[in-house]
Order: structure tokens, then sequence, then C-alpha cells
């Protein structure tokens, strides 16, 4: 049994914000952010737009392009840092917005810009045992609500959006291996470190960023990953049809691209036009992709992120 992707969605909310736009906000300029980041533009929610409302748009265009009903799915689970409210979960909200008749499993995970590929992992697991027959998987975030304007290097990386799939068993291909690790050493140099006390805001609740080492663990672990993705499922890098890197920053993608020994054209690329959008920026990645109509069935796909913790992970699947 394999866990297989049969549909895909996305959405970005409506405010596009350029390079150019930023340096109303900071000091900076666009060529400064885009020759570091590789980034162009991206899209920021409204103040009344919640994680779950992007995901709800994402959620419905993956479920109509795998021809299903929203009653067919019978398990949610959204990769998500920016969840509506402490609790309940944002996947319980997205459930209550697809359908109140909807009665499944719904929770989130957290494993910040690895939180999609580890989602994907239990749902892999959870098809494989027959716990779920079909999965609605979505990664959603609104990081413009932690940005703090007055830090100029983190700030403008990150974006809004969000992107799903649907996952359902396969008894001839899809999956055929994932990964996840996390390591404890590194909590201090990706993070939002605040926190709420008898409804005081405690801390910094703003996204806080070491770049310098989160870049150079970010290079070795992508290689970390594809080579272990590859000697697990018995493929040779020049077997693999696509690379969707986590959407972070060119430099990163590109050192990563060069050690899979995969020529340019073999990778997607939407940090450009999405910047960081964290969780959602794999599937977001995946669905312009496919909208594009670049990926074909019988592609092999290696999906690969390294996110705060440091967690990292990957996925090879074929569709």
């Amino acid at each position: 049994m394999f866990s297989k992707i049969i549909g895909s969605g996305s959405f970005l909310p409506e405010n596009k914000v350029t390079n150019q736009d930023l340096t109303e906000l900071v000091d900076t300029s666009s060529d400064w952010i885009e020759s570091r980041s590789g980034i162009k533009q991206r899209f920021f929610a409204d103040k009344n737009t919640t994680s779950s409302d992007l995901a709800y748009f994402a959620a419905v265009d993956a479920i109509k392009n795998a021809n299903l009903n929203i009653t067919d799915i019978d398990l949610i689970i959204v990769a998500t840092t920016t969840p509506d409210m402490i609790f309940p979960g944002t996947a319980t909200i997205l459930q209550n917005k697809l359908s109140k008749k909807l009665i499944c499993p719904a929770f989130d995970v957290q494993a910040a810009c690895s939180g999609f590929i580890y989602a994907f992992t239990i749902a892999d697991s959870m098809i494989k045992s027959g716990l779920s027959k079909k999965c609605l998987l979505v990664g959603a975030e609104t990081y413009s609500k932690i940005l703090d304007w007055k830090d100029r290097t983190t700030s403008v990386l990150f974006g809004d959006g969000a992107g799903a799939f649907i996952l359902t068993g396969s008894q001839s291909k899809g999956t055929h291996q994932t990964i996840i690790n996390s390591t404890a050493s590194f909590n201090d140099k990706l993070n939002v470190p605040g926190w709420l006390y008898k409804g005081n805001i405690m801390g910094d609740p703003h996204v806080r960023m070491d770049g310098k080492t989160v870049f150079k663990f970010a290079v070795e672990h992508f290689d970390l990953i594809t080579t272990k993705l590859l000697k697990a499922s018995n493929l040779l890098s020049k077997e693999i049809d696509w690379f969707i890197p986590h959407q972070a920053n060119i430099r990163i993608m590109n050192s990563a691209l060069k050690k899979l020994d995969l020529p340019k054209d073999k990778m997607i690329v939407t940090v450009d036009k999405h910047a960081n959008t964290s969780a959602a920026s794999i599937p977001l990645a995946f669905d312009t992709a496919m909208k594009k109509g670049l990926l074909k069935t019988n592609d092999k796909i290696i999906m690969a992120a390294v996110g705060a913790g440091f967690t990292w992970g990957g996925v090879l699947t074929e569709l």
C-alpha cells in the first residue's frame, strides 16, 4: 500500500506586496532583498483573515481537483505555525468551515517550515495502516501577523498563503519514502519567543532568526535529506523528475539542487513570487507547478524542508 497525491490546491491573499512596497516600512532596498533571497514579492492577509480562512480556499480547491466531495474526507491535518487561536486546533476550525456535517479526526502539526513534511509523513502512515482513506492535508500560514518591521533582515523574507493535498491509498504507486527528524540544539536560532500569561503577551511575539546559522544548517541538511531518500528508495538522482524544496531562500535551494546533481529546470521555484510561507511553501509550489502543467503522471518528485527547532524532513513520491 502506498499513499498517493490525487489532488492539490492553493490560495493566496489578494494583497500583493513588492520589495519596493517594503522600502516604505523598513530600511531596505528591492535589490538587497532579491540578491540575498531571490524574493521579489509576497502576499499578506488583512488583519481579519486567519490561517483557517486561507486553508479553507486551498482545501476546497484541492477537493475539487481530486474530483471528490467534502464528505469523502475522513482525516484533516493542518500544518501551521500561525494558528487561529491557542485552541481549538486550526484543523477543527477548518473542518467546521468545510461542513458542519463532516465528522472525522482533525488536528494540527507544528514543525515550522518542516510542518507540511511532518504532516505528510503522519498522513502517509495513517493511510498505509488503514486509518484513513481520503486525507486532506493543508499547510497554511499568516506570518505577516508575527513580523517585526524594525527587523529589516527577517521581516522581508516571509509571506502568507495556503496549499493543500488530497492523499489516498494506492496499490501500484505513490509515496516511496518519507523522512523526518529534529535536533533540540538550535531552538534559539529561529523562533517566536513569546507566550501568554493571564491575558498578557510575555516575551517577544515576533519572528527572530539567526540567518547565518539557519543558512548553514539548511544547506547541510537538504543534502542529508535527499541522499537518504534516494538510498531508501533505491533510486539515483537522475531518476528524479522534479525537486520541490521549501521555498525559503534561492541560494539555499540552488545549493541543494547542485548537490542533488539535477539541472536547474528540474527545480520548482516560487520563492520569488510567494516568499517564505513556512509550512505552506511546498504545497503552494507543488500546486503552482501542477496548474502550469509541469507535473505529469509517473513523475518522481522529492520534496524537502528544514525548519525551526531545527526540524527537517523529506518525501519522495511518484504521481
